[in-house]
């Protein structure tokens, strides 16, 4: 009996410790298949999300952006303003250029070295009188040569009819040197009227067209406000750029008046020394 005992006691032993091994083995194995389905599963995830990630990235990829030159932009924004302002304003812009571009040349020409010409007038004189300066003097170029021309033209008359002849002759050439200013400053003033006339017939399109919708977009008057604000844009640009080259002829006429001034007091200086010395 005993020993009956004991071989069951075994067997059942035996029986317990095989069973929960068995299932832990099975288990270990549910557990080792269900890992790797899930590892599959996973990385077919994760390649599933790749893939959808780079079609994202390629879809939302920016094209090329075209860098426009300065030319193209101008030559854009001037078509968007409209020709018919536009143009008028560039008419303006060119007409207002090529006055100051000849006035600056000639203001140029007109500015001479006037105590080289006075030194070159006195040693004239000193040497072969009052024809010899009137040579020297047309053989100059600019308003203090005149100027000095026909003051010399009338120096056997006496200095007063000389100061005079020089005050007189400086008004002129002080005209001449204004001549063509009064363009500049027409195309200044008439650039920017032109870019707001474009303003408000540009916005008078907007609400026309507002009254034809009968409903306020914003796709409906952008059109009309942006050619009202290109062609303001366009008159003030033109009229900036002519204040600049009309301001700078302002200051080289003054200049020169200035030296046309000093020159003939210093003219009248040397007339009278020459008289005295002459006595």
């Amino acid at each position: 009996m005993k020993r009956v005992f004991a071989l069951l006691m075994l067997v059942c032993a035996l029986s317990f410790g095989l069973v929960p091994n068995t299932y832990a083995q099975e288990g270990a194995d549910v557990e080792e298949v269900a890992s790797e389905q899930v590892d599959s599963t996973a990385v077919a995830g994760d390649s599933t999300e790749v893939a959808a990630v780079e079609e994202v990235v390629e879809e939302e990829a920016p094209a090329p952006v075209v860098e426009k030159t300065f030319h193209q932009e101008v030559k854009q924004k001037f078509i968007e303003g409209g020709w018919d302002f536009m143009s008028a304003v560039l008419a303006c812009l060119i007409f207002g250029l090529a006055v100051a571009i000849e006035r600056i040349i000639t203001l140029n020409l007109a500015t001479t070295n006037t105590k080289k010409l006075l030194e070159n007038v006195e040693t004239a004189l000193n040497e072969g009188g009052v024809d010899q300066a009137i040579e020297v003097t047309k053989a100059t170029r600019g308003p203090v040569a005149s100027i000095f021309t026909q003051g010399l033209m009338r120096a056997s008359e006496g200095v007063e009819m000389v100061e005079k002849s020089v005050v007189a002759y400086g008004s002129v050439e002080m005209g001449r040197l204004e001549k063509g200013l009064v363009w500049i400053s027409l195309c200044i003033a008439l650039a920017p009227m032109l870019g707001f006339m474009g303003t408000v017939i540009g916005m008078i399109g907007a609400f026309d067209a507002i009254e034809a919708a009968g409903d306020i977009s914003p796709a409906l008057v952008a059109g009309g406000i942006k050619v009202a604000l290109l062609t303001t844009v366009g008159g003030l640009i033109v009229g900036a750029i002519l204040q600049v080259f009309y301001n700078y002829c302002v200051s080289k006429i003054d200049s020169i008046v200035n030296q046309m001034e000093d020159a003939s007091i210093s003219l009248i200086d040397v007339l009278i020394k020459y008289e005295l010395s002459k006595k």
